[in-house]
């Protein structure tokens, strides 16, 4: 009987080892969970046995928009690019963790010899060529976690785990948590006490990112979503105010920042309505940030927005990041609400992400 990291004989005769993978096979398509082998770490990898894999709503845009060539990777590899667990097998030359250690897996592969890799902005390798898989990482053109084991290649892109942080509740946190971290963080110097932040999209993003305001600035958080279950989450998350979007929406948010707009909106969707909104709540001098991948757009011109309104897309966070994410975590300021399931029920869960059922974030645990 196969348990959580139950393993067994392959049947080639090779004499390896089999373990349990979710598999996007190719674009458009439904996983597969199937058979695979056993990685085996080289130097300087580290094999992790997974203890949490992230579902994430960019999953479903690989398995039901993308084509060939949209990115410069392709199927097949193992989804799941928010990982946690413990440490496995050490590849010769590796130093400094130890087997069973618990480590979160930094999801972003960059080159590690470029200025931006070098200070842990892999998400901003400016020599992708030389990465693992361009712009990607495991679960993202190459093998993830949602598998009873996960091949990182390169152990400086594993974090250890704080005391109070087991790996279910710290993989989410490596995208969950680290995207609007990063999205918050870049903002900070606009977020004092008396000024407001707007989040648009309350769902595995927008709840943590609510959490994070919260926790790190004195902003006022006003929390916009279509579902009435959403904004209770947002409440429940420390939001001040909640939104629904319509007719009223941008006038209730301007009266909740006394009529001068939001300092920050951090738009979680990344439609049309919700790019519209975000411009048109965004206080002179503010910042939108576009997190949400939603395929809108948003026409610029001199006076299509504020006055020296910063619009900016951002793409995961640092790694020196990860590790204060990791943090509030650890002490409880920071909690995606989760729900966990087996390996073998992983569609489920995207089932239930696609409905838009599914409260919070999905935590695959093998």
């Amino acid at each position: 009987m196969r348990g959580a990291v139950g393993r067994q004989l392959r049947q080639d005769g090779d004499g390896g080892i089999d373990m349990r993978a979710l598999r996007l096979r190719e674009w458009r398509s439904t996983p597969e969970l199937v058979e695979v082998a056993e990685p085996t770490p080289g130097p300087g990898q580290v094999v992790v046995r997974i203890g949490g894999a992230g579902a994430c709503h960019s999953d479903l845009h690989l398995m039901d928009e993308f084509e060939p060539g949209a990115m410069p990777w392709n199927p097949p590899f193992t989804l799941g690019h928010e990982n946690a667990g413990w440490v496995h097998t050490l590849g010769d030359g590796v130093s400094g963790l130890t087997v069973g250690q618990p480590v979160a897996v930094f999801g972003s592969w960059g080159c590690g010899t470029c200025a931006r890799c070098r200070v842990g902005i892999d998400p901003y390798c400016e020599n992708p060529a030389g990465a693992p898989v361009p712009s990607g990482g495991g679960g993202l053109g190459l093998d993830g976690g949602m598998a009873e084991y996960e091949l990182v290649p390169d152990a400086r892109h594993l974090v250890p785990l704080p005391d109070g942080l087991d790996p279910v509740h710290a993989a989410p946190l490596t995208d969950a948590g680290l995207t609007p971290y990063h999205a918050v963080r870049r903002s900070w110097s606009k977020l004092p006490p008396g000024s407001t932040a707007v989040v648009i999209g309350v769902g595995g993003l927008g709840h943590v990112g609510v959490q994070i305001l919260k926790a790190t600035t004195a902003a006022r958080v006003v929390a916009v979503d279509t579902r009435a279950e959403a904004l209770d989450l947002a409440r429940e998350c420390g939001a001040d105010h909640t939104v629904t979007p319509g007719p009223e929406a941008t006038e209730e948010i301007r009266r909740a920042t006394g009529g001068r707009g939001a300092d920050v909106v951090l738009d979680f969707v990344g439609s049309d309505a919700t790019l519209t909104l975000g411009a048109a709540v965004a206080r002179t001098v503010g910042d939108l940030t576009i997190v949400g991948i939603g395929g809108g757009t948003l026409g610029v011109s001199f006076f299509s927005v504020p006055y020296e309104v910063g619009i900016a897309t951002t793409y995961w966070g640092s790694r020196p990041e990860l590790v204060e994410v990791l943090d509030l975590g650890a002490r409880g300021l920071v909690r995606p609400k989760i729900t966990t399931f087996a390996l073998e029920d992983a569609l489920d869960a995207y089932r239930q992400m696609r409905d838009g059922t599914l409260e919070g974030r999905a935590v695959i645990v093998p």
